[in-house]
């Protein structure tokens, strides 16, 4: 009886801190961002100027700020937007991935939402999506319906929150377990006609946030990821951080059932090493139907960029890094915080943030709603407020590329290191040619390092998820 006492005081517990966690992150305060007009903006490989050669007849047109002379990112007129547009059109087409709440329960625990502890994991679902973008929709690909999300308006996150307060909390201390699909108005004009190419990118677009989806079945879901993670101990509502998401990443997909997902799989950098032959062994290994094929690898290295904090030095290594056609982003954020860094300008990186409880979409049903899988605006960050702990990931679709890429990466690894050793290395040979274990069973035992694990001891009762 004492057991069970204990037990229900748990639950009631998980409940009551799942609806202050709903009701928390469903308020969000809306800041304004501020972009230069004098420097280039760079996003995932691509690079933009805002300044055009009719700027001094429009420059009512940008707000000033007291950061300088910056400009705001929703202000800007479409007269003389030049690269802005094409800007906001590339960002808003990223994939979005939050806090949800009322989704199907987590196995083993009584949590129908991420809300407090889920954000790395988001990130490293934003990261993995960008990689299966570059692979099934390519780098120039854009969402045709971008434009016509309205950031004043971002789903009237405050206007919409009472509602949300009330009715999550009260589901909370209910134990409702019906989730509810989340209702949005179609806010852009009907849809026009898509050529054949246009319906196939819509196809792979759907499917790949589907595969992300907030259900036991979706394969890179939640759900799936907390299974995965299991394997090392932990449990949903445990910390997670950038390197222990890399490896959960790397088992979703090598579980992955889905034929179309045979094409892809994902290496994980060991002690700060990329070994070559490793890379090109996955990327020439057989697919499940006995036929041989390369596939393309997502490569993702566990980085420390300083020791308490993040040493400046790195920061042009770190732009490198984000002005490559092949990156996929970073696994990273600011002490209690994790962030998708997918740009910069200057010394800002441009991020995507998961922390906004959404409801939860059932992306099994036709033509669900895409709006809130896209991230209306970006945010900014100073580069010293960075977490030295991160996760950098890249794309390569063949092993010419992978060559390449470990090529032109270590040129910048050379150049930017003031250190006697440089960030991580690329090396020729497999990783047992240096008396190191390459088995999935090894990776997964060293999923943890000793020092991550006694961070997760000490922060374990921390209402945020700790890089």
């Amino acid at each position: 009886m004492e057991a069970t006492g204990t037990d229900e005081v748990e639950k009631i517990k998980s409940k009551f801190m799942s609806a202050w966690h709903n009701m928390k992150y469903s308020w969000v305060l809306k800041t304004k961002t501020y972009f230069s007009r004098n420097s280039p903006v760079f996003l995932l490989g691509k690079c933009y100027h805002f300044k055009t050669e009719g700027e001094y007849r429009a420059l009512h047109s940008f707000q000033s700020s007291s950061a300088g002379d910056g400009s705001n990112f929703d202000k800007i007129n479409t007269e003389i937007s030049g690269n802005v547009e094409e800007f906001r059109r590339d960002f808003i087409s990223r994939i979005w991935l939050t806090y949800r709440e009322e989704f199907p329960q987590i196995k083993g625990s009584a949590l129908t939402t991420d809300c407090g502890w889920g954000c790395t994991l988001r990130t490293g679902q934003m990261l993995l999506a960008q990689g299966l973008m570059l692979h099934f929709l390519g780098r120039a690909w854009v969402w045709p319906e971008a434009l016509d999300m309205d950031s004043s308006d971002s789903e009237s996150w405050t206007s919409n929150t009472v509602r949300k307060l009330t009715a999550s909390f009260e589901a909370s201390l209910t134990a409702e377990r019906d989730p509810k699909i989340l209702a949005r108005p179609q806010r852009g004009p009907a849809r026009r006609s898509w050529d054949v190419t246009e319906m196939r990118n819509e196809v792979y677009h759907r499917k790949i946030i589907s595969w992300f989806g907030d259900s036991p079945l979706a394969a890179f879901g939640l759900h799936q990821l907390i299974e995965y993670g299991k394997k090392s101990g932990k449990i949903a509502g445990d910390w997670y951080g950038p390197a222990v998401v890399a490896h959960i990443l790397r088992k979703a997909v090598e579980e992955a059932r889905d034929p179309e997902l045979q094409g892809v799989t994902v290496y994980v950098a060991q002690d700060c090493t990329v070994y070559s032959s490793d890379v090109i062994d996955r990327q020439c290994s057989f697919m499940d139907s006995g036929k041989a094929g390369t596939k393309a690898v997502i490569i993702l290295v566990p980085v420390r960029l300083g020791g308490e904090r993040t040493n400046t030095d790195y920061l042009e290594f770190v732009k490198g890094i984000l002005s490559l056609e092949y990156c996929v982003g970073i696994i990273g954020g600011k002490p209690k915080q994790s962030y998708y860094f997918a740009g910069f300008q200057d010394d800002s990186l441009i991020y995507m943030d998961p922390h906004y409880c959404q409801s939860f979409v059932d992306v099994s049903i036709k033509d669900f709603p895409l709006e809130s899988f896209h991230c209306p605006s970006p945010k900014k960050m100073s580069f010293k407020k960075m977490d030295p702990s991160c996760t950098i990931g890249f794309y390569c679709r063949t092993v010419q590329d992978f060559e390449k890429a470990s090529e032109e990466i270590t040129k910048m690894l050379k150049s930017s290191s003031k250190e006697k050793y440089p960030l991580f290395t690329f090396v020729k040979g497999h990783s047992r040619d240096y008396d190191f274990a390459s088995s999935p069973l090894h990776e997964e035992n060293d999923l943890f390092s000793e020092d991550e694990k006694r961070r997760l001891t000490r922060f374990s009762t921390e209402e945020f998820v700790l890089l």
